[in-house]
């Protein structure tokens, strides 16, 4: 996949897996620690579901704290102005 794009359409070659899986082993917090161990490519694709899940509920709670704060500092506050400028920001 290096530089070209696939079409959806066309199936993975087993070293395009290989190397997906390699490269997200060293994404996740939980697997880098037992990579040692010999992880499998199955416990490793099922660690990266569980890691996404866990990400999305903490965005949506985070997104939830963070519009209970912006409702509970009324409009056009000096704070609102401040949230705002920080999420703007990249």
């Amino acid at each position: 996949m290096s530089g070209s794009r696939r079409s959806e359409a066309s199936p993975l070659t087993q070293d395009e897996i290989n190397d997906l899986v390699l490269k997200s082993q060293e994404l996740l917090p939980e697997i880098r620690r037992r990579a040692a161990t010999g992880v499998t490519a199955s416990e490793i694709l099922k660690e990266i579901c569980n890691y996404i899940k866990r990400l999305k509920r903490e965005v949506d709670g985070l997104s939830q704290r963070l519009s209970e704060l912006m409702a509970s500092i009324g409009t056009n506050s000096r704070e609102e102005e401040i949230l705002r400028s920080l999420l703007m920001q990249e």
